[in-house]
């Protein structure tokens, strides 16, 4: 969910929540196996100023467990993965505690990095434009399952430099899903497309691309294969196209960044897509068309700024 504040430092807490989606076909006219949406639920509930989405923790095991027992504790994967969308041009460093995920390297403006370090309930990941603390997340639960946790942090207005947070939690599927986020501030409108990647040779026969809107603030799940991402302008105008390699079991995220500031530097409409593959790695994988889900659980992970 998204969520922000007024003031430059600011603190969000989310909990887990399990939410119920279903997939919907394409309004394509033509068959598009490779594409099917997910219709995403609305998971961050605002309670008096915060956004808290809840899931059962995973407890340890009984300390009085004798040694040598056959019973052991599930152990479950976490990996964060955190996008920088806040358009300035410092690079953000993030921090659990004192401990510097980013180390000697920080994120530039778009730039989005997995980090191996596992979470645990009550981590607090404070992130910084240099020496200055721009707003921190605190983690309240984790799920019960192996996932992939998305983290966005980007600009709140394009007034101040107040931040907000967009996140989800990636549940374990067969396909691949594409999270789509609109991160820009400012009055223009764009909309982002998925399409065929056409390789065409010239002199072959023209065939229609297949194209299907990417609605901000959803997941999509599509099958293997490489497709070409544009964001078009209310009048039809290009304003950005990069490609997407999706790989099973693999998570994506697309943003919409930029910021039209009243107050220092503009940026412009951008597209980013992470993680990126080589589409050789379509071939290795042994990719083939997914069947149509009948329904999909993805649980989402929401942050809150508290105003």
């Amino acid at each position: 969910g998204r969520q922000g504040g007024s003031s430059l430092a600011q603190e969000g807490q989310f909990r887990q929540r399990s939410s119920s989606c279903h997939c919907v076909p394409t309004s394509l006219s033509m068959a598009v196996r490779g594409l099917k949406a997910v219709a995403l639920a609305a998971c961050a509930l605002a309670v008096a100023g915060k956004v808290q989405l809840r899931h059962s923790s995973h407890k340890a095991a009984d300390s009085s467990l004798h040694v040598g027992s056959f019973v052991t504790p599930l152990e479950f994967k976490h990996q964060l993965r955190v996008c920088n969308a806040f358009a300035n041009s410092a690079a953000m460093d993030v921090f659990r505690a004192a401990e510097s995920l980013t180390a000697e390297t920080p994120m530039p403006y778009k730039s989005c990095r997995d980090f191996d370090a596992p979470l645990k309930s009550g981590d607090k990941l404070e992130f910084r434009l240099g020496d200055a603390s721009s707003g921190t997340f605190s983690v309240a639960d984790l799920p019960n399952n192996d996932a992939v946790l998305l983290l966005v942090i980007h600009r709140h207005d394009s007034v101040s430099g107040a931040v907000s947070f967009e996140s989800h939690v990636f549940a374990a599927l067969e396909s691949a899903q594409v999270a789509v986020i609109d991160t820009y501030k400012g009055k223009e409108h764009s909309v982002a497309k998925i399409m065929d990647l056409s390789l065409k040779k010239e002199g072959d026969k023209a065939e229609p691309v297949r194209s299907e809107e990417l609605r901000y603030s959803s997941v999509v799940a599509v099958n293997p294969g490489e497709y070409e991402v544009v964001l078009d302008s209310d009048s039809g105008e290009e304003r950005a196209r990069t490609t997407l390699v999706a790989l099973k079991r693999q998570s994506y995220v697309v943003m919409r960044t930029g910021v039209e500031s009243m107050s220092g530097s503009s940026f412009p409409q951008e597209l980013v897509v992470y993680p990126n593959f080589d589409p050789a790695s379509l071939h290795s994988a042994a990719a083939r068309p997914l069947a149509s889900l009948a329904a999909v659980v993805l649980a989402a992970f929401g942050a809150v700024l508290a105003c």
